[in-house]
């Protein structure tokens, strides 16, 4: 009777035992059950963008080489270049890829190889012109191993280096200021950066080991030498150049240890600035909601993306079985809840941003015409050095005939009295600043361009006028065509 009471007690335990880890595993599947649909729910949202997202890395992927090639090649040459140059050379170099067997993007853009959306972002919030040639000018000074110096007559980089840079306490310095090297020497030691501006075509001898990086250690420190004294470098410390030269000529020594960047003006980047100061005149309540929307959204994609990679480092770092890693899977519930609120106040924004940029086009017209007028006053440099006029002077004039000229509510109107009253107002002023004898070609060019904006005269005709019809073509035939272009 007692060996069949032993034995029934070690059954006993031996079920009870099976029962608790049964009740164990009948609770963890609840939970991993419980996991699973949080995770589905969480990220199954995401099926489609990742998808499209994965399919988008892929081509990129297989282009990378190509798109590098290209992409160091602008970086390297192209940065003192006009746009329309630019896109010549970059379509040239993709037809070379592509004979060579090298694949490459079909439509190549700087700004999609290296640039950062986010930071593109910020960098228009801070001042940049938003047409793509500022944005690739952006992306250069960003990438490029030496430091920038920025051909920029207009102070496009000027304003746009000082709100970028101006949380971490920029120092801007002239080559003429009495303690410019002490200036650069406590910044080079702290990390801070350093806007040389209003330089010339020679740069100051002091300069060149700080443009030649030439670093070295000493006591464990990276250090360099500037002048008679050697300084610690710090890895933070940023250095730009600007210079108000129109076409400066940089000697080669000058130009190989600087990245030179064309910051011109171009067309569509004054437009942009231009109609936000009309409608800023006009419509304040407008432009307010419209810069307040463009931070917001620059908030909110910054966010998404921060919460993106939190996700994908969570499902990356989650070791053996994600549901059984209940901290990982709050972490995505969480993540995913937010990432949805976020997303639904972009699409808000979004939807509102496109109603206001409705209403902005009304005034796009003006925009187009004074930029046109901006253009025309430019090209006089070419008949006298002495004839070049400010951007900030052509602004100041364009928001004064805004508060002078006569108001209107139909928008037609006004936009035609806004157009007369600027245009005899610019001509008036810039006429004061001319020789006699170039005021007919003046009156000529401003006309000739007005025109041409509008599209009644051709281009062809007018370089027909301007030439007489003689060929310009050489009819004779280049003798060394394989090595001179």
């Amino acid at each position: 009777v007692e060996d069949r009471l032993a034995t029934l007690k070690a059954q006993f335990e031996q079920k009870t035992q099976e029962k608790e880890k049964l009740e164990f595993e009948v609770d963890l599947c609840a939970k991993k059950l419980d996991r699973a649909e949080k995770l589905i729910g969480g990220l199954g949202g995401e099926k489609d963008r990742w998808s499209k997202a994965a399919t988008q890395l892929q081509e990129r992927y297989t282009n990378l080489i190509g798109d590098i090639l290209i992409s160091s090649g602008v970086i390297a040459y192209l940065g003192a270049f006009t746009s329309a140059f630019r896109s010549e050379c970059v379509v040239d170099w993709c037809k070379q890829c592509s004979l060579s067997g090298i694949p490459c993007s079909e439509e190549f853009v700087l700004g999609q190889v290296l640039g950062e959306p986010i930071k593109i972002r910020a960098w228009n919030i801070a001042g940049l012109p938003t047409d793509s040639f500022s944005i690739d000018n952006g992306v250069i000074v960003d990438n490029a191993r030496r430091w920038p110096l920025m051909i920029d007559p207009q102070g496009q980089a000027n304003k746009w280096v000082k709100n970028m840079e101006k949380k971490k306490n920029l120092h801007v310095i002239k080559l003429t200021d009495g303690d410019f090297a002490r200036t650069l020497e406590n910044c080079i030691q702290f990390g801070t950066p350093v806007l040389l501006e209003n330089i010339a075509e020679e740069l100051d001898p002091i300069l060149e080991p700080l443009l030649l990086k030439q670093t070295f250690k000493q006591g464990g420190s990276m250090c360099i030498r500037l002048g008679d004294s050697t300084i610690e470098y710090s890895k933070e410390f940023r250095f730009y150049m600007t210079t108000k030269l129109r076409n400066p000529h940089y000697l080669p020594e000058t130009a190989v240890k600087v990245t030179l960047v064309n910051f011109m003006i171009t067309p569509e980047g004054l437009q942009d600035q231009l109609l936000g100061i009309v409608v800023a005149k006009e419509k304040p309540e407008l432009e307010e909601e419209k810069v307040a929307l463009i931070l917001q959204s620059a908030e909110n994609k910054k966010q998404l993306k921060e919460i993106e990679d939190k996700i994908l480092e969570v499902l990356s770092s989650s070791e053996g079985n994600i549901l059984e890693d209940s901290t990982a899977i709050e972490v995505l519930s969480s993540s995913k809840v937010l990432s949805t609120e976020i997303g639904q106040k972009q699409e808000i924004a979004e939807a509102t941003e496109k109603k206001i940029d409705a209403t902005r086009l009304g005034y796009k017209p003006i925009a187009i015409h004074s930029s046109v007028l901006f253009f025309s006053i430019a090209d006089l440099a070419n008949i006298e050095p002495m004839y070049q006029y400010s951007l900030p002077w052509f602004v100041n004039l364009f928001t004064n005939s805004i508060d002078s000229s006569e108001k209107s509510d139909d928008l037609d109107q006004r936009l035609q009295n806004l157009q007369d009253h600027f245009t005899y107002s610019l001509y008036c002023n810039v006429c004061r600043s001319l020789f006699e004898k170039d005021k007919l070609l003046f009156s000529l060019l401003l006309c000739v361009n007005v025109l041409k904006g509008r599209g009644e005269i051709k281009e062809d005709e007018w370089r027909f006028l301007l030439t007489g019809g003689i060929g310009l073509d050489n009819p004779h035939a280049n003798p060394y065509s394989q090595w001179l272009p």
